[in-house]
């Protein structure tokens, strides 16, 4: 508990090399001593954060890779934490520009996070996620690109029903939807002038 507090406080210091030794340590102590596998989900998924302020993606993303799978024996595929992971994990996958995997997670996941959960905020960060698949991969066809756009719309009314005008999530959906207009323009802009791959 104690190294957990210790790694937490160094990294809201942003004292980030600092708190992944310590982070490691913790994670090596507990899978030597057998720790319950709460806590050491607990502590990968802080240290996949340590890793991703480090701009190290790849080893958060093997590490997310590990705490999903690990995440989805515990807890099931309809499980809170499960969900949450895997959105992580979809994120963790667009940042590595590995959008087909990131499609692939959420076209399993998101359809149970709507069955379990509704139009509540996780559901709704999912939505974003999938939306930046979609347009962040330069070989998006114009339909992904629409689908992206229409996507966030949808997500944009929802949560301005649901969490408000004013909360920060609806203001990185709208961010998020003026960069898939934008790239949406662009690939129309160049399909007029050509043919475009996968139209």
């Amino acid at each position: 508990m104690a190294m957990s507090m210790l790694g937490n406080g160094l990294c809201d210091a942003k004292r980030y090399e600092d708190a992944l030794s310590v982070q490691e340590a913790e994670l090596s102590t507990e899978l030597r001593v057998g720790a319950p596998e709460e806590t050491i989900l607990s502590t990968q998924s802080n240290l996949v954060r340590t890793y991703e302020e480090l701009g190290q993606y790849e080893s958060a993303l093997s590490l997310q890779r590990d705490v999903y799978s690990r995440r989805l024996k515990l807890s099931g595929e309809d499980g809170e934490y499960t969900l949450i992971v895997a959105n992580n994990y979809a994120d963790c996958l667009n940042r590595l520009r590995r959008f087909e995997e990131a499609k692939s997670v959420l076209c399993k996941t998101m359809p149970v996070a709507q069955r379990v959960f509704g139009e509540h905020i996780l559901t709704i960060k999912m939505r974003i996620v999938y939306a930046r698949a979609l347009y962040g991969d330069g070989d998006a066809t114009l339909d992904h690109l629409r689908e992206a756009v229409t996507t966030l719309e949808e997500t944009s009314r929802t949560a301005r029903r649901v969490l408000g005008g004013a909360h920060p999530i609806t203001g990185v959906i709208e961010r998020s939807l003026e960069e898939a207009r934008s790239t949406l323009a662009r690939a129309l802009a160049k399909s007029a002038r050509g043919p475009l791959t996968g139209r």
